[in-house]
């Protein structure tokens, strides 16, 4: 298979969703197997496009030509006035994601066999996965804005139907509500930053709206404005402040959707738009530095969010987040080799993280982190595979997490106050990621009953959870050329993804130590402060109440947007709501009404059947019209 055909790829998900969602009743198992089946098959072709694309760009060299591109005409109005052509793209920024989203979707099918197992809607939820697959799939692969757009939108439908599964459950449903109409506020601006676009360049094709930008083809204000709005899309999508707020209480999903949607594929879909459109972000710096600093506010904000949650999964939510700001950072400053490649990494032990937790909730029944503890002697795969994705969270050395995180903070080493607070960032990283680790897995059980209840999970949970904590600890070793080379591409992922020209990787010793200090720092202080009965991180929290409760309130940002819903959108609505009912309905609509049967029933009384009484009537009516025409001559 060749990257012209790469629509294939989503088209398997699309197909067995269609047959999951009208027959998953009548398939043997609810069709999960049929599934999974089609994972693993869009996985082998995703790797054959990556194989195809090593061959295509040879030696690193990006000269796209005819077979990594395919379009034809899908709609066309006017002699080509509005043209949207149903197009594909492949370059090494869609391969990365190819491989993210087809692995990590089959990983999370395989581990919901034994998590959803005896679920009332088993089919419906593998047939969601499928759909949310393959809209990301054409997500990635779209060529122009348009596609992109729509694929956009049919993921974030995808998304609202697995956050609410369990629709049943009040909770649940409020949190789709509230993921699908936040990201929708950053979807209008993406829509009308492509309308902006379209409307100068004159097309929708990605490639030829970037080629029109270097070319000088906007103006600086206008263009400025467009990737503003355009970046708006992204930081919904992304949960980037201010309007991360709907990721935290997304976990009221499935943890397997979790481990999917909100670790690996759908909130990194607005960090491959950036990246894709980060050559026309070069041209306008503005909005380039507007990413820089929502990446880096979101950063820093999330990972001390993350210090006081006591959810097991909204830790890993709000470190999700703050992981996604590191990946803006690199962005905003103009790394996307650097911001992929901690996308890449970050998807393994992201989604080993969630599975990892879903592995405790389905042996324990329980979320809250100071309830639990001990874990390691009757969870010891889940245990050890969960402190390897901490560890490669963390920044240590071998793991993943240590490469790719290095990579932003040696393109932030220029910039001092962008560095201190990356630095601190992950300082906070370690601390929070020990912190669960800690709170969890070792200690004293805190909940007697939900410890003696606990086991381990099954095989087919277990195998992923191997499996993942393997591409955690070894993902990262693809920054080098060497192993680049033997995976068949040009050299390491700076020869693959780069800004102007290829970036070979040089491993610099004083930064690496410092951040490895500033990791190992923050793994100590996490262990001293939660060892045992956590009586340190306790008489910590008494130290500073003020500062705890801004934290466990998330800065009252939640409460700031229920204010302004309330007493400004809900104020509006009602004054609105007055109007309409009293001036449209009762006065508008049903006034000219009852005003026509008013004057309908007093008119019937003129109608009395008597010859002399209309013969009055209308010489009456010609003594009137006679004065008028007498009187206005």
């Amino acid at each position: 298979m060749g990257m012209e055909q790469v629509v294939l790829l989503p088209a398997i998900p699309a197909a067995i969703f269609v047959v999951l969602a009208l027959f998953s009743a009548l398939l043997p198992r609810r069709g999960d197997w049929l599934a999974i089946l089609g994972m693993a098959v869009v996985v082998v072709l995703a790797l054959a496009v990556a194989f195809h694309f090593q061959d295509f760009f040879a030696l690193g060299e990006f000269a796209p030509g005819g077979e990594n591109a395919y379009a034809f005409d899908w709609l066309n109005l006017g002699n080509g006035t509005f043209q949207i052509d149903f197009s594909t793209y492949v370059d090494a920024i869609t391969v990365v994601m190819l491989i993210v989203v087809s692995v990590v979707a089959l990983m999370v099918m395989i581990y919901s066999v034994g998590y959803m197992h005896g679920e009332p809607r088993y089919g419906w939820y593998f047939a969601a996965l499928s759909l949310f697959v393959a809209a990301m799939l054409t997500l990635v692969t779209a060529g122009n804005l348009m596609i992109l757009y729509f694929a956009w939108e049919a993921v974030g439908l995808a998304s609202f139907l697995l956050i609410g599964f369990y629709w049943e459950r009040r909770s649940a449903a409020e949190a789709a509500k509230k993921a699908f109409l936040t990201t929708r506020i950053g979807d209008v601006g993406l829509l009308i930053g492509i309308i902006l676009l379209w409307r100068e360049a004159g097309t929708f094709d990605i490639q030829e709206i970037i080629h029109f930008a270097e070319a000088g083809g906007f103006d600086e204000k206008y263009l400025t404005i467009a990737m503003l709005f355009l970046f708006m899309g992204a930081v919904g999508k992304s949960a980037q402040f201010p309007l991360h707020v709907w990721l935290p209480d997304a976990m009221e999903g499935p943890t397997p959707v979790s481990a999917l949607i909100h670790a690996a594929t759908m909130v990194v879909a607005g960090v491959y738009l950036v990246a894709r459109m980060l050559p026309v972000f070069d041209v306008v710096l503005v909005a380039r530095d507007v990413v820089l600093y929502t990446g880096l506010i979101t950063a820093f904000m999330a990972a001390t969010m993350g210090l006081v949650a006591n959810d097991i999964k909204r830790v890993l939510a709000y470190s999700t987040v703050s992981q996604l700001g590191f990946m803006f950072v690199a962005l905003g400053l103009g790394s996307p080799t650097a911001a992929m490649f901690h996308l890449f990494t970050h998807a393994f032990f992201k989604a080993l993280l969630f599975l990892g937790s879903g592995s405790v909730i389905h042996a324990t029944h329980q979320q809250e982190v100071e309830h639990l503890g001990g874990l390691w002697r009757k969870q010891p795969i889940t245990t050890w595979t969960f402190v390897i994705g901490s560890l490669a969270l963390a920044g240590m050395i071998p793991l993943a997490g240590f490469w790719s995180k290095d990579e932003i903070l040696h393109a932030a080493k220029d910039n001092l106050p962008v560095f201190i607070v990356l630095a601190t960032t992950a300082g906070l990283t370690a601390i929070y990621s020990t912190r669960l680790v800690m709170l969890t897995f070792f200690g004293e059980p805190r909940d007697r009953h939900a410890y003696e209840h606990a086991h381990e999970s099954p095989p087919i949970m277990t195998l992923p959870l191997l499996f993942l904590a393997g591409c955690a600890a070894v993902a990262g070793f693809v920054v080098y050329d060497g192993v680049g080379k033997a995976l068949g591409f040009a050299g390491g992922i700076g020869k693959l993804i780069y800004g102007h020209e290829p970036e070979t990787f040089h491993f610099d010793r004083d930064l690496a130590t410092f951040a490895l200090a500033v990791a190992g720092a923050g793994i100590g202080l996490g262990v001293i402060y939660w060892w045992g009965r956590a009586e340190r991180a306790t008489r910590a929290r008494s130290w500073a109440p003020e500062l705890h409760a801004l934290l466990v309130n998330r800065y009252y940002i939640d409460d700031l947007y229920q204010t302004l819903i309330n007493r400004v959108v809900l104020g509006a609505a009602a004054v609105v709501a007055i109007f309409d009912k009293r001036v449209v309905n009762e006065t508008g609509v049903d006034g000219g009404a009852q005003t026509i049967g008013w004057l309908g029933l007093r008119l019937k009384f003129l109608q009395t059947g008597r010859i002399p009484n209309y013969a009055l009537a209308m010489v009456g009516g010609i003594v009137t019209l006679s004065l008028v025409a007498f009187y206005t001559s």
